[in-house]
């Protein structure tokens, strides 16, 4: 085990390097930021002198390695924009994006598990067909059209819930529900595929054939063995749900992270895009390394020896 957690580790911390590399290099083919920042009538004279301060003049190795050392040193640079240091506006607005993932996390659990045993348990009948339905449904419909949908609906139409914002527990509902629709579809899926397996196994026919109780069978057996391959695709789940929270909080004006990209790659700020990347980047690697670590939970047959 400690072979394999100094493994990850290095793995990590490679991948970190390569995506500060790739986004440093994306980010300066979007465009000068200087365009952004002056007005079309500046003189030549201004633009070559914040050219120079910026370190824009200098070549790209060079710019990279100034930023990585800079980054080294916990300084994630300053938005072009608004001159405000990154970290500052990521941690303003990181609480909002983190308890909206929350939020949706919670509603994904409570639809999608009981979505995906009632259509592995209930095979065969309308359950099924109607939660093989909803689980197609969620990974069809775009999540901007399915938040302008509720927004229209349960805001202008019947006004329940208020369309946009932040400010109490009835602004969670419609965009954490927005963003969790499409994990939902996949993970009931991979639920009922996980049971429907088990299900048919042979340790389960011979637990069968002693007399055990399919209640027991169910939740001792078959359901802890069917999240193994929900687990192995967290990780992509957590990808899925950075994707979706840059569309659900522009959709509906959330303040977080999503939206502060959002603002970032329309306003050709960079170093708020590197920032915002770099972020996103850490978290969806640590969480893939405790996916891989809750997986001798799950499963202890499973041993990281030779990997």
């Amino acid at each position: 085990m400690g072979r394999f957690l100094i493994i990850r580790l290095v793995q990590a911390v490679m991948a970190l390097v390569l995506l500060s590399m790739l986004v440093f290099v994306l980010s300066r083919i979007i465009g000068n930021p200087l365009d952004i920042m002056l007005p079309p009538d500046s003189p030549p004279e201004v633009k070559a002198r914040l050219t120079e301060s910026m370190g824009l003049n200098k070549p790209l190795y060079i710019q990279y390695l100034t930023y990585m050392k800079q980054l080294m040193r916990g300084d994630l640079g300053k938005s072009v924009r608004s001159r405000e240091t990154v970290t500052e506006s990521l941690r303003a607005r990181l609480p909002a994006s983190l308890s909206l993932a929350a939020v949706a996390m919670v509603f994904t659990v409570v639809m999608a598990f009981p979505l995906g045993m009632l259509a592995a348990v209930k095979r065969g009948t309308p359950l099924e067909t109607i939660a093989k339905i909803l689980a197609l449904s969620g990974q069809s419909l775009p999540a901007f059209w399915v938040g302008i949908l509720l927004i229209h609906l349960f805001s202008l139409k019947l006004d329940w819930l208020p369309p946009s914002g932040s400010g109490g527990p009835t602004h969670y509902i419609m965009p954490a529900f927005t963003m969790s629709l499409f994990v939902v579809a996949g993970v009931s899926r991979l639920l009922r595929t996980g049971l429907l397996e088990v299900l048919d196994s042979e340790f389960v026919r011979f637990a069968r054939s002693k007399g055990v109780s399919e209640r027991s069978i169910f939740w001792k057996h078959a359901l802890r063995n069917s999240l193994v391959p929900v687990l192995g695709f967290a990780g992509v789940y957590l990808s899925i749900f950075v994707t979706m929270a840059v569309v659900v909080e522009v959709v509906f004006a959330w303040p977080g992270v999503g939206r502060l990209a959002f603002n970032a790659i329309f306003l050709r700020d960079y170093p708020l895009i590197q920032g915002v990347v770099l972020l996103t980047g850490v978290i969806v690697i640590a969480v893939n390394f405790v996916v891989d670590l809750l997986y001798a939970v799950v499963d202890p047959r499973i041993r990281y020896g030779g990997a």
